[in-house]
């Protein structure tokens, strides 16, 4: 998979607005956070359902993350790229799937190191069927609120990539305990950090830094070692 044109922007406080033009298939736009000290490895990261790549709590991983030393590049699923606003539609999953390994394959020519895959909600189901060196899932909509039997664990069995899942206690897509029953259905390392009274969206823009704090641990700790 080869990118035809990166195009950069300015430099922002809030990363570096960038697209890749691949050769055919959707585009790669978001943000390039590009840390000061370089580790060359780096992390691609998406949004959820409802949202884009300007999320604060996407904002706010980014940017602790680059100042560990990890390249993020924040990017729009190709369903928020057709239009501003709305949910994905269902057969649009496998093109959403492929700008994100778009995004890793562009990430990937520019760095020595490893590239991992990360997404808060949606975006994070959509990374968690992709090949990649390691996986950070945000809020991972297990189920629908109050459908505690339709699952979204088919994959699960299959999944040997390790994975780092954070979630809150009061998330309506899935229980801690939930969650804890659905890991065990999956095959590779996995791990999972508790926020204590978080909901779905982990953090507002007064609280995004305190979980993004708590994920880039527990990625230093746990995911970074393993992959």
């Amino acid at each position: 998979m080869t990118i035809e044109e990166w195009r950069p922007g300015r430099p922002g406080p809030e990363g570096t607005p960038a697209e890749g033009l691949p050769h055919g298939g959707p585009a790669v736009r978001g943000f390039l956070h590009t840390p000061e000290a370089p580790s060359g490895d780096g992390l691609v990261l998406t949004h959820g359902a409802g949202s884009n790549a300007g999320a604060p709590l996407l904002v706010a991983v980014a940017e602790a993350f680059a100042a560990a030393g990890v390249a993020v590049l924040r990017c729009d699923l190709p369903f928020r790229q057709a239009r501003p606003h709305g949910p994905p539609f269902p057969a649009m999953a496998a093109q959403d799937r492929a700008g994100l390994a778009r995004a890793a394959a562009l990430l990937r020519g520019r760095l020595s190191g490893k590239v991992f895959l990360g997404g808060h909600s949606y975006g994070g189901r959509q990374a968690s069927m992709l090949a990649a060196a390691g996986l950070l899932l945000l809020s991972y909509p297990l189920h629908p609120p109050r459908r505690a039997d339709d699952r979204r664990t088919k994959h699960f069995a299959q999944l040997t990539t390790p994975a780092l899942f954070v979630h809150g206690t009061r998330d309506p897509f899935g229980s801690i305990e939930e969650m804890r029953e659905a890991l065990g259905l999956i095959a590779g390392a996995h791990e999972l950090v508790v926020i204590e009274g978080a909901g779905h969206d982990l953090g507002s823009k007064g609280t995004a830094g305190k979980v993004a704090a708590v994920a880039l641990g527990a990625f230093q700790t746990w995911l970074g070692g393993r992959a």
